[in-house]
């Protein structure tokens, strides 16, 4: 099973000190570039892959999605989400999305956020999200970019005057990384940009857009601690689509 370290009471508390904890999409920097990947909403059923709080399941069926799922492995989270709703239009479910199972072209929208990297086996998973999509539908995601988890001890390096540099060896050794992220011992999984690419290739997916995600200027501005992100690019952002035919 997925490791489930957001059950983790102190790694949940931490989580919940967190911008896009605290205030939802909008404490997500990367938020806007994101929504502009989206379809629209309207009538569509969409499934929410490691949905945390539920911020993007509430966006989805308040932009008039027919049918929303949202699936995390965390107890925690899922308690906070469904705390968090109100009314009709969303299921909540606890699932390990390496299991994951749906039924055939059921689904127009797979929405994820920061939560693919965590998973071991992401071929699998794109090919049970490719059958589960309706011609024409569309997977969109975000995850940790590989120059963020090549190295075995995440953290800047400061030269003499102070310039930083994020180190990128190991970036060709593929697999497990272990970060000290509110909790010690949390596991994700490193892979080549290559990797991740052409899983979704393998699958049947085309690529409609990718996106090395940094801040911009006026970002900064409002929050001067993004500055350092500009340095190299710590999540990625993808858009890809089931041919119509």
């Amino acid at each position: 099973m997925t490791q489930n370290i957001y059950d983790n009471p102190a790694f949940f508390a931490g989580y919940a000190t967190l911008d896009r904890s605290i205030k939802g999409l909008d404490g997500a920097p990367e938020w806007a570039t994101m929504q502009k990947l989206l379809p629209e909403l309207k009538g569509k059923n969409v499934v929410d892959l490691g949905c945390g709080y539920g911020w993007f399941c509430r966006y989805a069926r308040d932009q008039g999605a027919a049918e929303v799922l949202g699936l995390d492995v965390s107890v925690k989270m899922l308690e906070k989400a469904q705390e968090m709703t109100s009314g009709n239009g969303i299921v909540y479910r606890r699932e390990d999305l390496e299991q994951l199972q749906l039924p055939a072209a059921s689904v127009d929208l797979f929405y994820s956020s920061l939560a693919l990297h965590y998973l071991e086996n992401i071929p699998t998973l794109f090919s049970t999200i490719f059958d589960a999509l309706v011609p024409g539908g569309r997977l969109v995601f975000s995850a940790e970019h590989p120059i963020y988890t090549a190295a075995l001890h995440q953290g800047w390096l400061a030269d003499q005057t102070g310039q930083k540099s994020w180190p990128v060896n190991h970036y060709q050794q593929e697999g497990e990384r272990i970060s000290n992220w509110f909790a010690d011992g949390v596991k994700k999984q490193h892979r080549k940009l290559a990797t991740w690419i052409n899983a979704l290739i393998a699958s049947g997916f085309v690529i409609e857009k990718l996106d090395e995600w940094g801040p911009d200027a006026e970002q900064i501005a409002a929050n001067p601690a993004l500055d350092e992100e500009k340095e190299r690019p710590m999540i990625f952002l993808l858009s890809a689509r089931k041919p119509a035919v």
